[in-house]
Order: structure tokens, then C-alpha cells, then sequence
């Protein structure tokens, strides 16, 4: 191989950071803690939603591409793992608050 396809085929294999974005504003300000965290878990409940109806149509024969229920499967445990982790950090950092010595 060349090494201009080396390098063309490096060129398609970079990974781009995904953009930020910010939180919504309302009013000038940012949404509160507790709205974010309601619907972040409201988000979650929908993902494994969708793929528990998914999985039942397919226990049915009404669906017909087991690749696509696979898929919302996979990304509704994906982001029950991370609704946890985040549980999990947020818990770890209350104790380490309450263990503070004042």
C-alpha cells in the first residue's frame, strides 16, 4: 500500500468529540438540578420501555428484525448503567459530605 492510502484510510478513522452542548436556558437561567435529574430519568423509562414492548412484539412474530430490537435492548441497558454510575457518584459524594468534620 501507498502511504497516501495509508494515510486516507487514517483520515476515516479519526473520532470526533461530541459537540457540547449546553443546558437548556428559561428565562435567563439553567434548569433546575431536580428537573434535569426527572428528566433524565424520565428518558431512561422510555429507552426501557421501547424495548421491553420490542422484545414483546418479537416473542409474538410481530416483528421481524430481531437486529433492531437487539440494538434498543442494548441501549436501554446501556443507559440504566449509567443512570446508576451517576446514582452511585452522586450517593458516594453525599456521604463523603456528611462524613465531613465541621
Amino acid at each position: 500500500m501507498s502511504p497516501d492510502a495509508i494515510a486516507a484510510i487514517g483520515l476515516h478513522d479519526e473520532v470526533q468529540p461530541a459537540a457540547f452542548q449546553p443546558a437548556p436556558v428559561v428565562g435567563g437561567d439553567e434548569l433546575p438540578f431536580g428537573r434535569l435529574v426527572t428528566e433524565g430519568l424520565r428518558a431512561v423509562d422510555q429507552r426501557l420501555a421501547a424495548s421491553q414492548s420490542d422484545l414483546q412484539a418479537l416473542a409474538l412474530g410481530e416483528s421481524r428484525n430481531l437486529h433492531e430490537v437487539m440494538v434498543r435492548m442494548e441501549e436501554g441497558r446501556i443507559a440504566f448503567q449509567l443512570l446508576l454510575q451517576a446514582r452511585n457518584r452522586v450517593l458516594e459524594a453525599y456521604q463523603d459530605v456528611m462524613r465531613m468534620q465541621l
